[in-house]
């Protein structure tokens, strides 16, 4: 968000592609330590909403961005307290969600089954569908992947204000460099408590340990959370760092 400050250490020798990946890992993880935490009563199971943008423009990234996302939830298994409802939009006014499906395999299967279509983006209905579905049941986080946003602003802003209220944090990724995207990427992030992260072709490793860690948080809190990262270290320990 604007006004956030990175605070990572620079190594000398290191590359400016190196750099402003740190700077923007470390940017995203001074958003998550504003997030509430996860409550959740003993025996319920965490539940997370994966959003996707799937419209032609997307179609350079498609293969890498799905393998990235498939193993999102992989780490998750040891928990065992995750369910997981795909949303995705494409071509003429088609905006779909899965049933919420609690292996990661079941996950990766719906979503290699996807491919991209030409179309406008449909972010307000994916809003709206996480404000109904936050409505009826509690949903722990909800993440978004996509390049790009033609809808009204306010309008999205709107939703996104009334899920805030709802207490689900909304990840917000985007690939590419829109400044229009960006910023509604942005206001969602902020108004929904969640955070937003600016994906390029240097960051696949990051959001892959960036998402891991958030399907963990989503699944156990910040116990889960602190277990996963003795075990992993790096971004998943600077994470439970910020949640403090």
């Amino acid at each position: 968000m604007p006004g956030v400050k990175s605070t990572a250490p620079v190594k000398a020798g290191t590359k400016p592609s190196e750099v402003s990946a740190a700077e923007d890992v470390s940017s995203f993880l001074e958003q998550v330590k504003r997030m509430p935490p996860v409550e959740r009563r003993a025996g319920e199971r965490g539940r997370l909403i994966f959003a996707m943008d799937a419209t032609m423009s997307r179609q350079p990234t498609w293969d890498r961005a799905l393998q990235i996302q498939s193993e999102m939830f992989i780490e998750t298994e040891k928990i065992g307290g995750l369910d997981v409802q795909l949303v995705y939009f494409r071509g003429f006014n088609e905006c779909r969600a899965s049933k919420w499906v609690s292996e990661p395999s079941s996950l990766a299967n719906m979503m290699t089954g996807v491919d991209c279509r030409g179309g406008n983006t449909q972010i307000g209905k994916v809003l709206s569908h996480v404000r109904r579905a936050a409505s009826e049941g509690k949903i722990s986080a909800v993440v978004y992947v996509g390049d790009a946003m033609e809808e009204n602003v306010d309008s999205l802003c709107q939703t996104a204000g009334e899920i805030g209220l709802l207490n689900v944090p909304i990840f917000m990724f985007q690939e590419g460099n829109d400044g229009v995207t960006r910023h509604a990427f942005q206001e969602i992030a902020k108004l929904t408590h969640g955070a937003y992260f600016r994906l390029d072709a240097s960051s696949a490793r990051q959001l892959r340990e960036l998402l891991a860690a958030v399907a963990v948080y989503a699944a156990g809190g910040r116990e889960a959370l602190a277990d996963h990262s003795r075990e992993k270290g790096g971004t998943a320990r600077l994470l439970l760092e910020q949640l403090r």
